[in-house]
């Protein structure tokens, strides 16, 4: 394994019991509506692993997973060579894991169909470099072309001690910065994807990016990041307002931006479903995350908003199987149509790859 993975990413893939999960077993709902889990990571810890057999055995376990989307951890990073071009490694191993599923001898399906990998914006210009990189490690030329479509730079900061920030160690403000605004540049000219990832507090930060660069593609991670520990614990139904303002906020901005519809099954979002007895239902879930994804769904619309599954992150709070059967509840209401953008189109859109058409 390469260069070692940063605390906060470990940290989060710690807690995972496989034991505790297989307590609680579910019934698929709706089996053969086609997924496309737009994020998910592979790594290889000492803490915990999850490569391409651990997840395949999550995405075959019943629901109908077509593809996925990788999205970086800092696993793999090359351990020789120029500091800034180390994150390129972890595009070559995961487009490697996705030739090995493109090979058809897994089935049908295609894990890592789409990379989303990592560079420092905060470079400026000289980002051009990376980037090019990355696309080449992808399996294309430039941008989009490969399975590399775009980069995620974490921003997640907060004062309290109980909030672990990004693994990007990234300042306050990331996304005003004027140098990583420059990067941004160069990012979104050469047509690649944007993950934004941050904390709710923070969410006015992306709303002045994607008005500042209302043609790139970006995405908005993990509903926005609601945080439910140290300061902020018990007190989601207060901060709740101001946070379902900030995504109507966003949504307005460009329609060029999208929202992922999962991620808070974490710890830092005090829900605190791994303190329990046995994992929580399908409809504990949906009940408990029914305001924010209500909430994304209503402000960007099914086309702009993408159901996710944070894996393995996530586990911690139940199965792959009992986390697409609460997006399917919470999905209830929902034509057929809007499923499909919901549950693989709207996904397979951002990151260009092949819709299910319709």
């Amino acid at each position: 394994m390469s260069a070692a993975p940063t605390s906060t990413v470990e940290t989060r893939a710690r807690g995972i019991n496989d034991d505790w999960l297989a307590k609680r077993f579910e019934t698929v709902l709706e089996p053969d509506l086609p997924i496309c889990d737009p994020h998910h990571h592979l790594w290889d810890f000492t803490t915990h692993r999850y490569l391409l057999d651990q997840l395949r055995a999550d995405t075959e376990d019943g629901h109908n997973v077509v593809s996925t989307v990788f999205i970086e951890c800092t696993a793999f990073y090359r351990a020789d060579g120029p500091e800034h071009l180390k994150p390129v490694g972890e595009v070559e191993f995961v487009n490697g894991a996705a030739a090995m599923a493109a090979s058809g001898r897994y089935g049908d399906a295609r894990p890592c169909a789409a990379i989303v990998g990592r560079a420092d914006l905060s470079q400026g210009a000289r980002v051009a470099e990376v980037l090019e990189a990355l696309a080449l490690a992808g399996g294309g030329r430039k941008g989009g072309e490969g399975r590399f479509k775009g980069i995620r730079h974490a921003a997640g900061w907060d004062p309290a001690p109980e909030v672990h920030n990004s693994h990007t160690n990234p300042p306050q403000h990331l996304y005003g910065d004027a140098k990583f605004r420059e990067g941004f540049k160069v990012l979104a000219g050469m047509g690649l994807t944007f993950d934004a990832w941050l904390y709710h507090p923070q969410l006015s930060d992306v709303a002045s990016l994607a008005a500042a660069f209302p043609d790139a593609k970006i995405v908005l991670d993990h509903c926005g990041g609601p945080l439910g520990v140290g300061p902020y614990a018990g007190k989601q139904s207060e901060y709740f307002p101001q946070w379902q303002k900030d995504i109507r906020a966003i949504a307005a901005a460009s329609d060029n931006v999208y929202v992922k519809l999962g991620g808070i099954g974490m710890k830092v979002n005090g829900h605190n479903f791994h303190e329990l007895l046995e994992p929580p239902s399908s409809e504990k879930l949906a009940e408990v995350w029914k305001p924010y994804i209500d909430t994304c769904i209503e402000a960007f619309g099914p086309k702009r908003a993408m159901f996710e599954s944070n894996f393995p992150v996530d586990k911690v709070s139940g199965s792959y199987r009992t986390y697409w059967n609460a997006f399917k509840r919470l999905a209830g209401g929902a034509s057929a149509e809007e499923k499909r953008w919901l549950f693989h189109d709207a996904a397979a859109t951002f990151y260009g790859m092949e819709t299910t058409g319709g």
